[in-house]
């Protein structure tokens, strides 16, 4: 079987996206928990595709994503990639669960590399500390996926955990065991239950199936899911590039899919599941809990980041970002301080953090769809004053980028150069500003902004009107390939 094995190629699938609630307010809904950093710098994501690309015989990884990531997960790939590895991107429209993002990818890679390919699929934002541990699952998920089994990666449970779906291991297959049964998320009691019996694994929601396998089965259970999947591809656009292909996924299709998790869709009714119990220290880092566990603590039990003073305070985990914290007299709180929101929550409820975001969602509040600092594929701007009728900005733009040539209907722009020199469109006229020197944008021109340095462009944009809303722009132009349209949210 491991000569099977060998020679049957293996394409690597990250799954990212998020709505950014469990670990609100570090995540948001444009920047979620794949985009996290931890200590040593690197977020979820990299983490994600270096263990992707690790894996023998690997030269490709495909990643679905919702199409407002693409250039920040590529600002991310960029500086921890492996050379001449190939990146593939499926770009979804909207978000319908792993189902209809498996499913998608495996037609992909069937259309492209056959039905002998396997897929191992990842989720960009979890944490797998033992890499040794994790390549030797893979081995024995990619023996069993040979032999046509849907595989499914088990974590031995070393507590009585609520938070996690179950898998219950029935009889031995080759390396692992066939998936007798997947469970939803037990009480307490019923955990424990699972644990002290032995049989149980935590459902780490990463799998390994043969491209034909999955699609055939997939087809059984899950025809509406896999018929929508192939008219978003087929009605989709496509777009190559030296590092690989994106295709966008056709919205009016796509939206058809069923919005059901790959679990309820397929390998809770398929006959042909299988389970690869491991050890490779994993985490989904689910709660604001599960992450402060990465952080070792000091002599009374707080993991502190950032400048925090602190008097007679036990087992906290704080989190400050750009300013000083200063906390006394409390034990067991969650404190996290980003520039415009701040959370205060007791350490035991750290699940519930996204009743706050669900809350701000359905009061339009900004802090839970983004942070003041926004990446764009050109470059970053921050916010730094937002009042009812004008809004300061510090824009960034790098070296040779641009932004699109667009109009407001409802605001116009001041614009003063800090440091670098821009070129600039403004109306019919075009011409450089260099450190100190400013342009107005009257509400109605068109214009673009522009660096041709060699070093990063950094200006002060001032907006004044009745209508300050990041939807108020109509792109003409866009060297990034975002279509022209009406009420675009991307600058």
């Amino acid at each position: 079987m491991a000569s099977v094995v060998a020679s049957a190629p293996l394409i690597p699938c990250i799954v990212s996206g998020g709505a950014g609630m469990r670990l609100w307010p570090l995540s948001r809904e444009a920047e979620p928990k794949p985009f996290i950093r931890l200590a040593d710098g690197q977020s979820l994501l990299q983490k994600s595709l270096l263990r992707a690309a690790a894996q023998p015989g690997t030269g490709r990884v495909l990643t679905v994503t919702n199409r407002e990531l693409l250039f920040r997960t590529l600002d991310d790939y960029r500086t921890v990639a492996p050379e001449g590895l190939a990146l593939d991107f499926l770009l979804e429209p909207m978000g319908r669960n792993t189902a209809a993002a498996i499913a998608a990818a495996a037609l992909h890679v069937q259309a492209h590399f056959g039905d002998a390919v396997q897929l191992l699929v990842l989720p960009a934002d979890h944490l797998v500390l033992d890499a040794e541990a994790f390549a030797a699952a893979v081995r024995s998920a990619r023996e069993l996926a040979a032999m046509g089994q849907l595989v499914t990666f088990g974590i031995r449970p070393d507590r009585a955990e609520t938070g996690f779906g179950y898998i219950e291991q029935g009889d031995a297959l080759g390396p692992g065991f066939r998936a007798k049964r997947f469970v939803e998320k037990p009480d307490a009691v019923t955990a424990q239950t699972y644990v002290d019996g032995g049989r149980h694994l935590w459902n780490a929601g990463m799998f390994c199936f043969q491209v034909g396998s999955l699609l055939e089965q997939l087809q059984l259970h899950a025809p509406a899911v896999l018929a929508a999947c192939r008219g978003a591809l087929e009605g989709g656009s496509r777009l190559e590039n030296t590092q690989g292909c994106q295709r966008e996924l056709a919205a009016v299709a796509f939206a058809q899919a069923p919005d059901i998790s790959i679990d309820h869709a397929l390998m809770e009714h398929s006959d042909r599941v299988a389970v690869v119990p491991c050890d490779i220290g994993w985490s989904d880092i689910g709660s604001w809990e599960a992450l402060r566990a990465l952080t070792p603590a000091d002599a009374d039990g707080n993991q502190v980041r950032g400048d925090c003073v602190l008097h007679d305070v036990h087992d906290c985990y704080i989190d400050a970002h750009r300013r000083t914290v200063g906390v006394v007299g409390v034990q067991g709180l969650v404190i996290v301080d980003t520039p415009d929101a701040l959370l205060v929550a007791d350490a035991k409820h750290s699940q519930d953090v996204r009743f706050i975001a669900q809350t701000l969602k359905r009061r339009g509040d900004a802090s839970y769809r983004q942070h003041r600092s926004v990446n764009r594929p050109w470059g970053v701007y921050t916010v730094l004053e937002d009042a009812e009728r004008f809004k300061i900005k510090r824009i960034v733009v790098h070296p040779q980028a641009a932004l699109s040539l667009q109009m407001h209907h409802h605001r116009s722009e001041h614009w003063v150069v800090v440091s670098g020199t821009a070129r600039v469109t403004n109306g019919e006229r075009e011409f450089l500003l260099h450190t100190n020197e400013s342009t107005f944008i009257p509400a109605g021109h068109r214009h673009r902004l522009t660096n041709p340095g060699l070093i990063d462009l950094v200006m002060i944009e001032v907006q004044s009107g009745e209508y300050l809303g990041e939807d108020d722009i109509v792109r003409f132009d866009d060297v990034y390939g975002r279509a022209p349209a009406e009420k675009q949210e991307i600058v």
